[in-house]
C-alpha cells in the first residue's frame, strides 16, 4: 500500500473523531449560567479528548514519516490504533454527561491504555520493518520509554478512579498529555538528517 494513502485515510479518521466529539456539546436554550453550567464537565472532557486526539495525530504523523514503505503489518497495526481512537468520542461523552463519575473515568483510562498499547504496537511494527539500525530506529526507541511511562500512568488511573478519587486519575491524564504535547524532536532531527544525506 502507498504510504500517502494510509496517511490520508488516517487523517480522515482523526478528523471524523474530533467532529463526532464536538457534537456532544449541545447548544443550550438560554444564556444564563443555569443552562450553561451542565455543559462545563462536557466541555472539559471535550477539551481533554481534543488534546489527546491532537497529540495522537501529531505523533502518528511523525511516526508514519519514519516508515519507508507500508506492509500488511503496519497497515493492520495502524487500523488497530484507529479502532481504539474511534471509541474516544463515546468515552468522552459518557464521562462528561456523568460528571466524571468513577466508572466513566476508569473506562476512559482503560481506553487511553488501549490507545497507548496500539500506538506502541504500531511503533514497534514500523521499527521492525527496518533491516538495520538507523538514527530513525534509535529515535523511535527513545519514544518507547515515554510510551511505557504513559502506559503505567494509564494503568494506574483505572484503580485510582475506581477506589481512590476520579480527580486524581484525571490529573494523570493531564500529566501524560503534557509529556506528549510536543512531538519527538529526535524523530524530527533524524528525518531531517536523512533528507539531507
Amino acid at each position: 500500500m502507498n504510504k500517502t494513502r494510509l496517511e490520508a485515510f488516517s487523517d480522515g479518521v482523526f478528523a471524523i473523531i474530533i467532529t463526532i466529539m464536538v457534537l456532544e456539546l449541545k447548544v443550550p436554550e438560554g444564556t444564563s449560567w443555569v443552562v450553561i453550567k451542565p455543559l462545563v464537565p462536557i466541555f472539559i472532557c471535550y477539551l481533554l479528548s481534543f488534546v489527546f486526539v491532537g497529540i495522537y495525530w501529531g505523533n502518528h504523523h511523525h511516526l508514519l514519516h519514519t516508515a519507508k514503505k507500508v506492509n500488511g503489518g503496519i497497515m493492520w497495526a495502524n487500523m488497530h490504533l484507529l479502532f481504539w481512537l474511534s471509541l474516544v468520542p463515546f468515552a468522552t461523552g459518557w464521562m462528561g454527561v456523568n460528571n466524571f463519575e468513577k466508572v466513566t473515568v476508569a473506562t476512559y483510562g482503560a481506553l487511553l491504555f488501549c490507545c497507548g498499547i496500539s500506538f506502541t504496537i504500531l511503533s514497534n511494527t514500523i521499527k521492525k520493518s527496518y533491516t538495520h539500525e538507523t538514527a530513525l530506529v534509535k529515535a523511535i526507541a527513545k519514544d518507547g520509554i515515554k510510551g511505557m511511562l504513559s502506559l503505567v500512568l494509564y494503568a494506574c488511573s483505572v484503580p485510582i478512579a475506581l477506589y481512590i478519587q476520579p480527580g486524581i486519575a484525571a490529573f494523570l491524564f493531564v500529566v501524560v498529555s503534557v509529556m506528549w504535547i510536543i512531538p519527538s524532536k529526535e524523530i524530527e532531527r533524524a528525518l531531517d538528517d536523512e533528507e539531507h544525506t
